[in-house]
C-alpha cells in the first residue's frame, strides 16, 4: 500500500522536461517569414491604439493583452507545424515567469500606497502644504523634490498623481503655474526614480534581471539631480510670483497610518534582504512583507475603537485618529489589492509577452546587432534613452534586457539612466506624463510639455556627461 502512494505521489509531482534547454534546436528564423511580418504589424498596430488612449477612451491593456496572444498564436502555429511545439511553449514560460515577478513585485508596492491612501498620508500632506501659504515659486520646488524623493520609492505614476492633485488645487486660479509645475513633476518622477533600484519599471526591470547590482543603482543619484535641477532652474523664472490662497481645512491621519509607512519602509528592506543575502528573487521579499500589513490589517479590525460621545475630531495637525466601529469593515488588504492599477499591469504583460515573442521570432538579435555592434554602446544607450519619448521606457528597457548586449557595468548604468529619463522629453514618454495629462486635462498638454523640450534635452545631456565624470571607474 504505501508503495502504491509513493507510486502515486511521484505521479502527481513535475517531472523536468526530458530535453534541456541547451539540448533544444535553435529558434527558427522568423524574420522573413509572413508570421514575422504580421507579428510586428500586430504589435505596432496594438502600440499605436495604446498611444492614443486618451483619444479613444480605450483602455491601453486591452490591445496589448490581445496583441500578446496573437503574436504567440502565430509562432505556435508554426512551431506545432514543424513539430517544435515544446520550444515555443518554453519560450513563453521565460517570459511569463519574468513577467510574474514584475507582477508580484509592483501589487504589493501598490497595495501598500493603496493602503497609506485609505490612512490620509497623501491627503495629509496636500493639505498642510495647502495650509502654509507658500509662493507659486515655493511650491515650484517643493513639489519637484518632493516627486524626485517620492518617486525613488514609489512608482512615478502614483508619486505625479499625487503632486498633480496638489497643484490642481493650489493653481485653480493661475493656468500658468499649473502648465510649467507639472511639466516640473514629470522630469523630477522620472529623475527620482531612476536612481533607485524600486523606483521605476526600469530600474526594478534591471535589478531583476541582474544588470545592475541593488547598491550600484545609487551611483547614479547626481547625475539624476542634474537631470532635474537643470531644467527645473531655466523653468523657474516663468513660474508666477504669487501667491495661492491658504487652505483653511483641518487634517488627520487615520489609526495606523504612521505603523502602515513603517511596515512599507521594512517591506522594501525585507525585498533587498531576499535578494542580495538570500539570493531569491526581490518579488519573494515584497510578497513577504505583505503579511506585515495583512497581519496589520487583522489588528486594526479587531482593536478598532469607537469615536468619543461627540463623534467630533480636534483640528490638531498629523495627528492620528480613532475611527468608529464600522471602520473594521472598511481597512481591508484585498480591498487595496482590488483598486490596483489593472489596465498598467495588464498593459505590460502584453507588452512583455508581446516584445518576448518579437524576440523569439528574431527581431531582436537585427536590434541589438545594429545598436550594439555597429555602433559604439554610449551612442546605442544615449540613442535608447530618445526612443524611450516615443515608446514607454519600460518596453525599450524590457527589449534591451531581452537583447542582453555585452557591456561594461558603466554601459548598463548608462541605459538605465537614459530609458528612465528619456521619457521626460516628451509627455507621453512616461507613465507620469501620460497620467497627468489626464489628470490636469486642458492645463496640461502635450504642446505645454512640448516647448521646455529644450530645457529638458538640456538637463538630459547634463545627466549623461555628469555619469561619465563622476561613474568613470564603472568604464
Amino acid at each position: 500500500m504505501n508503495k502504491k502512494w509513493l507510486m502515486i505521489v511521484l505521479a502527481a509531482l513535475p517531472v523536468p522536461a526530458l530535453s534541456a534547454e541547451g539540448s533544444l534546436p535553435p529558434p527558427l528564423d522568423l524574420t522573413h517569414h509572413a508570421v514575422g511580418y504580421l507579428a510586428v504589424a500586430i504589435f505596432l498596430g496594438a502600440y499605436a491604439l495604446a498611444m492614443i488612449e486618451e483619444v479613444t477612451e480605450l483602455r491601453k491593456s486591452k490591445p496589448m493583452v490581445l496583441a500578446a496572444s496573437l503574436i504567440w498564436v502565430l509562432i505556435a502555429a508554426v512551431y506545432v507545424r514543424d513539430g517544435l511545439g515544446e520550444q515555443a511553449e518554453q519560450a513563453f514560460r521565460t517570459g511569463l515567469e519574468g513577467y510574474a515577478e514584475l507582477f508580484l513585485f509592483i501589487l504589493v508596492s501598490m497595495t501598500y500606497l493603496n493602503a497609506m491612501e485609505d490612512r490620509g498620508v497623501f491627503e495629509s500632506l496636500r493639505i498642510w502644504l495647502l495650509r502654509k501659504g507658500f509662493s507659486y515659486r515655493q511650491l515650484f520646488w517643493i513639489t519637484g523634490c518632493l516627486s524626485f524623493l517620492l518617486s525613488s520609492v514609489c512608482n512615478n505614476l502614483t508619486t505625479a498623481l499625487l503632486m498633480g492633485t496638489v497643484i490642481m488645487a493650489m493653481g485653480r486660479d493661475n493656468r500658468r503655474f499649473i502648465g510649467v509645475a507639472c511639466v516640473n513633476v514629470v522630469v523630477a518622477t522620472n529623475a527620482g526614480g531612476s536612481f533607485s533600484p524600486f523606483g521605476d519599471i526600469t530600474t526594478l526591470l534591471v535589478w531583476q534581471k541582474g544588470g545592475v547590482p541593488f547598491i550600484e543603482f545609487y551611483s547614479l543619484l547626481v547625475p539624476s539631480i542634474v537631470n532635474f535641477v537643470l531644467p527645473a532652474a531655466i523653468m523657474y523664472f516663468w513660474v508666477p510670483k504669487e501667491k495661492p490662497a491658504p487652505a483653511l481645512e483641518a487634517f488627520a491621519l487615520r489609526r495606523g497610518a504612521k505603523t502602515i509607512i513603517l511596515l512599507f519602509l521594512l517591506t522594501i528592506v525585507t525585498a533587498v534582504c531576499f535578494e542580495n543575502f538570500l539570493s531569491l528573487p526581490p518579488a519573494a521579499g515584497m510578497l513577504a512583507g505583505l503579511t506585515y500589513l495583512k497581519f496589520f490589517s487583522y489588528y486594526l479590525q479587531k482593536t478598532a475603537a469607537p469615536r468619543g460621545n461627540s463623534g467630533e475630531v480636534a483640528d490638531t495637525d498629523a495627528m492620528e485618529i480613532p475611527y468608529d466601529l464600522e471602520e473594521r469593515h472598511h481597512f481591508d488588504v484585498f480591498h487595496n489589492v482590488s483598486r490596483l492599477e489593472w489596465d498598467t499591469l495588464l498593459f505590460f504583460y502584453g507588452v512583455m509577452v508581446s516584445v518576448g515573442g518579437l524576440s523569439f521570432i528574431g527581431y531582436l538579435n537585427y536590434a541589438s546587432q545594429f545598436l550594439y555592434t555597429d555602433l559604439d554602446p554610449t551612442i546605442a544607450n544615449v540613442l535608447v534613452g530618445i526612443i524611450s519619448a516615443f515608446i514607454d521606457n519600460g518596453t525599450i528597457m524590457f527589449a534591451v534586457l531581452t537583447m542582453m548586449p555585452d557591456i561594461s557595468q558603466g554601459q548598463w548604468l548608462l541605459v538605465t539612466l537614459t530609458a528612465g529619463v528619456g521619457g521626460s522629453l516628451l509627455a507621453i514618454g512616461s507613465a507620469a506624463g501620460v497620467g497627468l495629462l489626464g489628470q490636469a486635462k486642458g492645463f496640461y498638454t502635450f504642446s505645454t510639455h512640448l516647448k521646455w523640450v529644450p530645457a529638458i534635452a538640456l538637463g538630459y545631456a547634463g545627466s549623461i556627461v555628469a555619469h561619465f565624470v563622476i561613474n568613470a571607474r564603472y568604464f
